[in-house]
């Protein structure tokens, strides 16, 4: 079937919610995809920041296949190991506490949002609203939606449901006179994805890390983004040297099975049997799958190799003509050009053998495999300088 006709069926058939791009992928290999016509392309997007062991890795592919001949799903009505053994490993990761699994980003955060506003209730009278910041994106589910800072993905669909303040990413003054009585938790980007790769001004995780202990606050980190070694450290909140309350983690996690997880510090464990649910969340093939990616990224050595690719990645970014700002940490990259080019950009890039993903009129994200090599990701920015000047 050509691309054209997969384009007539996809209108037919699928409602109209996403702008694809007019290329059809049919496999991959680490970090180089193919298309239906047999051309293939250097991968900067990995899925938005999933494909963290690339396309077809071994240990993945191995895990899943394994996993399915042996058990798909079981519910939570019983135990299986990959989950509890998961849970263990992610722990021991990230900070001690206790996880909870889901499917995807967006039902992490509504975890996040159910387990702050119940500890309101046991630990500060009732408070239930949660300061986040303008800009931000936590998901499209309704709660996620309302925490989310960005009016043009909610307006379509408010009210939206009450609790969420919205102050400036960075401004730690705004955050201060926004608390109040009714004042449960701050949730937070580490790196505001979505948004174009906006990093926090010096000192300013730890400065809201430091409000919300002296006012007996949660901290919520988003890290569905920048986790799983994407930013050089297993978790972006490392480089800060602080510890969050709860962490949401998805995306990477199972390097393209859907899972998330939330993690909750002991002090912010509070959901109880019924408090929450999820049929497929935490089952075995997904489990095991996530247990396979993290096992692939410590045994490949891939948190060092994102930060050291992410250096090779931004000074290359900032050699290409007409580039105002190059910002991240990692292989989190986003470049900004003088003019408004990002999204025709995106297209001529297809053009040149390069995948990258434009997130707004001069802005293009790069968040590509972990494992891509150097000589990938020269070849990467020779297409976009092509792209660029062509």
């Amino acid at each position: 079937m050509t691309t054209e006709r997969l384009i007539d069926d996809e209108r037919t058939y699928l409602m109209g919610t996403y702008r694809r791009l007019p290329v059809t992928l049919t496999e991959g290999r680490g970090a180089v995809v193919r298309d239906d016509q047999g051309r293939e392309y250097v991968d900067l997007v990995g899925g938005i920041a999933v494909n963290v062991l690339g396309h077809g890795h071994p240990a993945l592919t191995r895990a899943i296949s394994e996993q399915a001949q042996r058990l798909i799903h079981a519910s939570n009505l019983y135990y299986t190991l990959p989950a509890v053994e998961l849970a263990r490993h992610l722990v021991g990761l990230a900070f001690p506490g206790r996880a909870f699994f889901v499917n995807s980003g967006a039902e992490a955060n509504e975890t996040a949002i159910k387990l702050a506003r119940k500890w309101g209730k046991v630990h500060r009278g009732g408070a239930f609203e949660i300061i986040c910041a303008l800009g931000s994106f936590h998901g499209r589910t309704l709660g996620a939606l309302a925490a989310t800072g960005q009016d043009h993905y909610s307006a379509p669909f408010t009210p939206l449901p009450p609790g969420f303040v919205h102050v400036p990413y960075g401004d730690i003054e705004a955050l201060r006179l926004a608390t109040g009585e009714r004042t449960v938790a701050v949730m937070l980007e580490p790196i505001m994805g979505e948004i174009g790769v906006v990093t926090p001004p010096q000192g300013y995780l730890e400065a809201v890390r430091g409000w919300c202990d002296q006012q007996g606050l949660l901290l919520i980190l988003d890290e569905i983004q920048t986790g799983m070694g994407r930013t050089g450290r297993w978790w972006c909140h490392q480089h800060h040297g602080i510890v969050p309350d709860v962490m949401t983690v998805a995306k990477g996690l199972a390097g393209g099975i859907p899972i998330g997880a939330c993690l909750a510090a002991p002090g912010a464990d509070v959901l109880e049997p019924g408090d929450h649910g999820s049929t497929f969340g935490g089952g075995p093939l997904a489990c095991a799958a996530a247990l396979a990616v993290l096992g692939a990224i410590e045994a490949e050595g891939l948190v060092g190799h994102a930060a050291e690719m992410g250096e090779l990645l931004a000074a290359g970014l900032r050699e290409l003509p007409g580039v105002r700002e190059v910002r991240g940490r990692g292989l989190m990259q986003a470049v900004e050009f003088e003019r408004p080019l990002a999204r025709d950009l995106q297209l001529r890039c297809l053009e040149h053998g390069v995948i990258v993903n434009a997130t707004g009129d001069s802005t293009v994200r790069l968040v590509p495999p972990l494992v891509i090599t150097p000589e990938q990701l020269e070849e990467g920015l020779r297409g976009m300088r092509r792209a660029l000047v062509g």
